[in-house]
């Protein structure tokens, strides 16, 4: 009986007798579910430096700020000054981890030299994509869900709205965690992460509208904010805990919704061609 089979020579992947079966079937769930565990075991084993000093410096920042301006602030958006604060500070810290956890594990194995024991197994671009991200999300709603306990057990803070706060916390996290795939992918050495980070993520982060209401800033850099789509993560989050926001919830639904998959089919096409990833 003639063999339907056949083999890929430039992936290694096995095809049976349908044009594109692959001997694991059309999702490798277990190669992606095993890369998806590497990601997560990898923060967890340093968690006082992944999960623990992120909590103690989102409090260095509540503390600093409420008490350097909260008391002669006000109210902002009908709310005390550390009320707006919190879930801008929350959202802040979940993206800036997420993005370390993805482009850190990337260049990590370019210096070390063993990304090709990522890029060898049967893993399509995709299945490669989704494994960082999951990484990513894990550690930054993991990171979220204990900075939100503690601003509920110190700062007897509520949630307005539990499942806008959710969702954007996740789609912050996936959206950061693309742009960590990006930035891994097409840096060599830890000297340029630092620089993306430095010059692209904390700006983002920072200057959008993280510790102010964009209401109150001249009308060029209000339009300028709303161009940020970290503004309507940071924005978002705060419409789900305080239940008040700068922008509506739906529009930022969209905004970072395209953003983030605009980058992950960036990061799908840079990982199926191995763009600065292959020798």
């Amino acid at each position: 009986m003639k063999d339907d089979h056949r083999e890929d020579r430039a992936t290694g992947m096995e095809f049976g007798p349908q044009m594109g079966m692959r001997r694991f079937g059309r999702v490798n769930w277990l190669g992606m579910a095993a890369l998806a565990e590497r990601e997560v075991k990898r923060f967890l084993v340093v968690w006082t430096q992944t999960l623990a000093a992120p909590l103690v410096t989102a409090g260095l920042f509540l503390a600093v700020f409420t008490l350097a301006i909260g008391p002669a602030r006000g109210e902002v958006l009908g709310v005390p000054f550390s009320a707006f604060l919190a879930p801008g500070i929350l959202m802040m810290t979940v993206i800036q981890n997420s993005f370390a956890n993805t482009s850190s594990s990337i260049v990590i194995s370019k210096v070390q030299g063993n990304i090709v024991d990522t890029l060898m197994p049967p893993l399509s671009a995709l299945e490669l994509l989704l494994g960082y991200l999951a990484g990513g999300v894990v550690r930054g709603l993991m990171v979220g869900m204990v900075i939100a306990l503690a601003l509920w057990a110190l700062l007897g803070q509520s949630i307005a709205h539990p499942l806008w706060l959710l969702f954007f916390l996740t789609l912050g996290a996936a959206f950061l965690g693309a742009l960590g795939v990006a930035a891994g992918i097409i840096s060599n050495k830890f000297d340029q992460i630092a620089a993306i980070t430095n010059f692209i993520v904390v700006p983002l982060a920072f200057l959008s509208g993280t510790f102010y209401s964009i209401a109150t800033l001249p009308p060029a850099l209000e339009m300028a904010s709303r161009l940020n789509p970290v503004f309507y993560l940071i924005d978002g989050a705060r419409h789900g805990m305080i239940g008040a926001s700068d922008a509506s919830p739906w529009l930022g639904l969209v905004v970072v919704s395209v953003a983030t998959g605009a980058v992950c089919a960036l990061c799908w096409r840079w990982l199926k061609t191995g763009y600065r990833l292959k020798p």
